[in-house]
């Protein structure tokens, strides 16, 4: 395939850790011109140093995707640093699961939720907006989730949030068709991300797996131990159980290494044989 990424210059937000880091070390070693983002600014230089000792272009910016100023910031060092913002990847998020009835342990959580998921991703659009309608051209990449598709108990607040990333994405892309290219990314469950590090009720998790939750928490017991059969981690399988987090990276490049007048408007991802049912 044509390589359509080299020379671009990429913002990626929580590119510190999970699909953040891997989109930035893949984009990177294919030529892009990293700007790595992320709260913690050790971790996004980090991952800038590893792209840059690949042979790649990376910088880091410690940056609060909840701060207006601070992404306005982020954006203007991208264009000092690589001369525009080709795409901006709008990654950082949180997965505070939790029932209505957790609501005294979760709302500190789910205040910050909506912070990040919901106004990092306005604030990430309205950092770069003007910048790319001057280019002429440009890629925003929102990353939502198949919990954005239909509300189910235990995701009140998280769904809502990644159903109007949804919303934002599709109004950015009406609004700036011909200049502006919007992508959508809906993973489905990676349980080895840090995101689910952020549920605040594990048992909440029973509004996207329905009734394949008790496979999925013997699935989850095995590969604890060890036990899980080898095969059903092997994404050569058809019966792919559990997806790791490269396949949700290399579809975020996916999405960046097409020529400029092909947009993939929204792409879902998940393992052939996973458990959740949204």
């Amino acid at each position: 395939m044509t390589n359509h990424v080299t020379g671009k210059s990429i913002i990626i937000t929580g590119a510190g850790g999970g699909f953040g880091r891997l989109v930035s070390e893949k984009a990177g070693a294919l030529g892009a011109k990293i700007t790595c983002a992320d709260i913690d600014g050790a971790a996004a230089e980090a991952t800038a140093a590893a792209v840059r000792a690949a042979g790649g272009t990376a910088q880091a910016v410690a940056v609060d995707v909840r701060d207006l100023a601070q992404m306005r910031a982020l954006a203007k060092a991208a264009v000092d640093a690589h001369g525009a913002i080709d795409v901006m990847v709008n990654n950082a998020g949180t997965m505070p699961l939790a029932f209505w009835s957790d609501h005294e342990a979760a709302m500190d959580a789910w205040t910050r939720c909506i912070d990040i998921n919901l106004k990092g991703i306005m604030h990430g659009i309205a950092a770069v907006h003007d910048q790319m309608i001057a280019q002429g051209r440009g890629q925003v990449v929102n990353v939502a989730s198949i919990y954005g598709n239909f509300p189910v108990a235990g995701a009140g607040i998280y769904g809502a949030t990644k159903a109007a990333v949804s919303f934002l994405s599709e109004s950015l892309r009406v609004e700036s068709r011909g200049k502006i290219k919007v992508t959508t990314v809906k993973p489905t469950g990676v349980p080895a991300t840090g995101l689910s590090g952020t549920i605040i009720n594990p048992a909440a998790a029973v509004g996207i797996l329905g009734q394949n939750m008790p496979e999925f928490l013997k699935m989850s017991e095995q590969m604890g131990a060890g036990t899980f059969p080898a095969d059903r981690l092997d994404p050569q399988n058809i019966d792919y159980a559990s997806l790791a987090p490269e396949h949700i990276a290399d579809a975020i490049v996916h999405v960046i290494n097409q020529p400029w007048g092909v947009s993939i408007g929204d792409i879902t991802i998940r393992g052939a044989g996973d458990h959740f049912i949204l």
